[in-house]
Parts: C-alpha cells; sequence; structure tokens
C-alpha cells in the first residue's frame, strides 16, 4: 500500500510527518529519513489497531484547488 504524507520541520529542527489517510497517525525524527521510517512503522501499527477494532483501513483524501485573490483594504 502507498500513502501520502506532510513532512513539516518544527521549530526545533525536527521533521513531523504525518499520514492524513489514518487520522492521528504521526510521527517525527531528527532528520527527514528517520521521520520517514519512523511514519512507516507507526502506518503499519496504525493499521493493525484499525483492523482488530474493525475500522476501515483508510479514509479519503484528495487534492482541492484553491485560487488566491488579492484583498485590499
Amino acid at each position: 500500500m502507498r500513502f501520502l504524507v506532510t513532512i513539516e520541520q518544527d521549530e526545533t529542527g525536527y521533521f513531523v510527518v504525518e499520514c492524513p489517510a489514518l487520522p492521528g497517525c504521526l510521527s517525527q525524527g531528527r532528520t527527514r529519513e528517520e521521520a520517514l521510517a519512523n511514519i512507516r512503522e507507526a502506518i503499519l501499527l496504525s493499521l493493525e489497531t484499525r483492523k482488530a477494532e474493525g475500522l476501515p483501513l483508510d479514509v479519503e483524501v484528495t487534492e482541492v484547488e484553491v485560487v488566491a485573490q488579492t484583498f485590499s483594504l
């Protein structure tokens, strides 16, 4: 299975990774590589838990386009 993840670097320098298709599934690491390895493990654990609880294995995630408008005050 493939899952999209978001990656952000926080104010302490850690990389925070979240899987939008699995609510509450997030992890972090000192490097991007460590954070990605950690989120892989978190995703596997989340899938195991969701399966054991009879929950859907993921939720729908889609992209939307937003056109920015300039506003004058």
